[in-house]
C-alpha cells in the first residue's frame, strides 16, 4: 500500500504516527501544520487525512477532528516508513553489563536482562529461557545450610542452572558427594529426560548401592529438574506494572487487565515466543495480528537468540501499548538478543 501514497501523503501519515507515539493523543490538522517541513493549508491536510482514513490507515477515536493510526496503519509505518534509531554507548554498556555472567546462572542473567529491557523501554520485558532438555555434562549437589542443598546442572554447551532443594536435616557431606558421583556417571551426554529414565529404572530395580539418604537426595534432585521448567522452556516476565503507566481511560485499564490474564497463560506465551525461532531477526506483532493481543491493544517486539551452534534456544522482547516507540525499542531488543547469543556461544 505504501506505493499507493504520494510523497505528501506519506509525510503527513508519518508525522501523524510519530506524534501519536509521542503523546498518545489524536493528532489534528493544526498540530500537523506545525510539524510539517512544508507549508500546507489546514484544509489540504484534512483532505489528506480523510483519504488516509478511507484507506484504513487512520481512524477517529471519537468526534474530535484528530486522528490516530489503526493497527494496519502502524504495520504500514513499521514496514515502510520507520527509521530505526541507534543505541547510545551508555545503553550498549548497560545491556552488556546486565548480560555479563560474573558467576551467575543463565536464568539470573536473563532475569536481569529482562528487567533492564523493561526499564529502558518502559514496557513489560519478557524472555523464554532455553529448554533444559539438552545433553548434560555435569550435576553436583552442594551443601548450603542444614536441610538445604544447591543443585548445579551444566549442559554440554555450557548452560548453567542452579536450584535450591530441601534435604534431610543432618545429611552428611558424603551423601551429597555420593549423589553427585552417581548422577555424573549416568548423565554425561544424555538429556535430562534420558538420564532420569535410566536412574529411575535402576532405583526401581534396586540396582544401586546408594544408602537411603543418598537415594533421597538423588530423587529430590530429579524431581526438581522435572518441575515447571520443562522441555518447552519457561517464561520470565518483568515490569508488568509499566503497562499501567500509560493507561488513560477505564477502557484502557480493561484491555490491560485482559493482557495480564493472557500473560498468566504462560504455556501460550512460550509457544508464541518459540515460534519466533522460525523467523530471522526482530519480529513485531501489532494488536490483533496475534490472537493473544486481539483485545489488549498491545504490541510485542521480540527477537530469538541462539547458541554457538546457530540453534535458536530462546527469545527475548517487550510488550507494550501499540503506540510504543518502535524506532527506539527495536534496536534495544535486537542488541540484547545478540549479546545473549554471544553469551550462549
Amino acid at each position: 500500500m505504501i506505493s499507493e501514497l504520494n510523497q505528501r501523503s506519506r509525510e503527513i501519515f508519518r508525522q501523524i504516527v510519530e506524534a501519536y507515539v509521542q503523546t498518545g493523543e489524536p493528532v489534528g490538522s493544526r498540530t500537523l501544520s506545525r510539524r510539517l517541513s512544508v507549508q500546507l493549508s489546514p484544509a489540504t491536510i484534512r483532505n489528506v487525512m480523510a483519504d488516509l482514513e478511507e484507506l484504513g490507515l487512520l481512524m477517529a477515536p471519537h468526534t474530535s477532528a484528530g486522528r490516530v493510526p489503526t493497527e494496519a496503519g502502524l504495520r504500514l509505518f513499521v514496514n515502510g516508513l520507520l527509521q530505526v534509531g541507534d543505541l547510545t554507548d551508555r545503553e550498549r554498556e548497560d545491556i552488556e553489563a546486565s548480560c555479563a555472567t560474573r558467576g551467575r546462572s543463565l536464568p539470573e542473567v536473563l532475569e536481569e536482562a529482562t528487567n533492564l529491557l523493561s526499564g529502558l523501554s518502559s514496557c513489560a520485558g519478557l524472555v523464554v529461557a532455553p529448554k533444559t532438555d539438552r545433553p548434560l555434562k555435569h550435576i553436583e549437589f552442594v551443601s548450603l545450610s542444614p536441610g538445604r542443598a544447591l543443585v548445579v546442572m551444566v549442559t554440554e554447551d555450557g548452560l548453567v542452572e542452579n536450584r535450591v532443594v530441601d534435604v534431610a536435616q543432618g545429611l552428611p557431606p558424603s551423601a551429597l558427594r555420593m549423589a553427585s558421583n552417581y548422577l555424573n556417571a549416568k548423565v554425561v551426554g544424555k538429556t535430562l529426560a534420558e538420564a532420569r529414565a535410566i536412574i529411575q529404572r535402576e532405583m526401581e530395580e534396586q540396582k544401586t548401592q546408594l544408602d537411603a539418604l543418598t537415594q533421597k537426595v538423588v530423587e529430590t534432585g530429579l524431581a526438581t529438574w522435572s518441575g515447571t521448567r520443562g522441555t518447552a522452556g519457561y517464561l520470565i516476565v518483568r515490569g508488568q506494572a509499566k503497562l499501567l503507566e500509560d493507561v488513560t481511560a477505564i477502557s484502557d485499564l480493561e484491555r490491560i487487565r485482559t493482557l495480564f490474564e493472557a500473560l498468566e497463560t504462560r504455556e501460550h506465551m512460550v509457544r508464541l515466543l518459540d515460534a519466533t525461532g522460525r523467523g530471522e531477526g526482530v519480529q513485531i506483532f501489532i494488536g490483533a495480528e496475534n490472537e493473544m493481543f486481539r483485545h489488549a491493544g498491545c504490541s510485542m517486539i521480540v527477537s530469538p537468540y541462539g547458541n554457538g551452534r546457530d540453534q535458536v534456544v530462546g527469545a527475548i522482547g517487550v510488550i507494550g501499548p501499540t503506540r510504543i516507540n518502535y524506532a527506539r525499542i527495536i534496536p534495544m531488543v535486537d542488541y540484547t538478543a545478540k549479546v545473549i547469543g554471544r553469551l550462549m556461544g
